[in-house]
C-alpha cells in the first residue's frame, strides 16, 4: 500500500515557476513509477509526466515538455515536477500516482494523491 500527498500549489504570474512535491508512505515507494495528471475545469484529466521507478526514463507530455522537468528522491520518498515558464492553461489540479509506467502514461495509476491546485495568472 501506498499513500501519496501532494504539496507546493498555489497561484503563480505567467512566466514563472512552481515546484510541487508528492510524498510517498510506505516502503515499496522505489518499486513504482511515478506520475503526475492534472486535469483542467471542464476537461478530463491529462497525462503530464512520468518517471521510472529507477529514474532511468522520463516522459513528458508534448504541452510541458522543455518547461517541466521530473525528478524523484528516494531518500525522502518523494518525486517532484519542476514546472518553469507556466502559462494559464497549466491551471489546474495536479495528482501524483503510482504504478507500472506503460500504465501511468495510459492515465491508469495503481495508487492517488488527493491534488493539489496550481493558479497561473495572465
Amino acid at each position: 500500500q501506498v499513500q501519496l500527498v501532494e504539496s507546493g500549489g498555489g497561484l503563480v504570474q505567467a512566466g514563472g515557476s512552481l515546484r510541487l512535491s508528492c510524498a510517498a508512505s510506505g516502503s515499496t515507494f522505489g518499486s513504482y513509477a511515478m506520475g503526475w495528471f492534472r486535469q483542467a475545469p471542464g476537461k478530463e484529466r491529462e497525462f503530464v509526466a512520468t518517471i521510472s521507478w529507477r529514474a532511468a526514463n522520463v516522459y513528458y507530455a508534448d504541452s510541458v515538455k522543455g518547461r517541466f522537468t521530473i525528478s524523484r528522491d528516494y531518500a525522502k520518498n518523494t518525486v517532484y515536477p519542476q514546472m518553469n515558464s507556466l502559462k494559464p492553461e497549466d491551471t489546474a489540479v495536479y495528482y501524483c500516482a503510482a504504478g507500472l509506467s506503460s500504465s501511468l502514461q495510459r492515465g491508469q495509476g495503481s495508487y492517488w494523491g488527493q491534488g493539489t491546485q496550481v493558479t497561473v495568472s495572465s
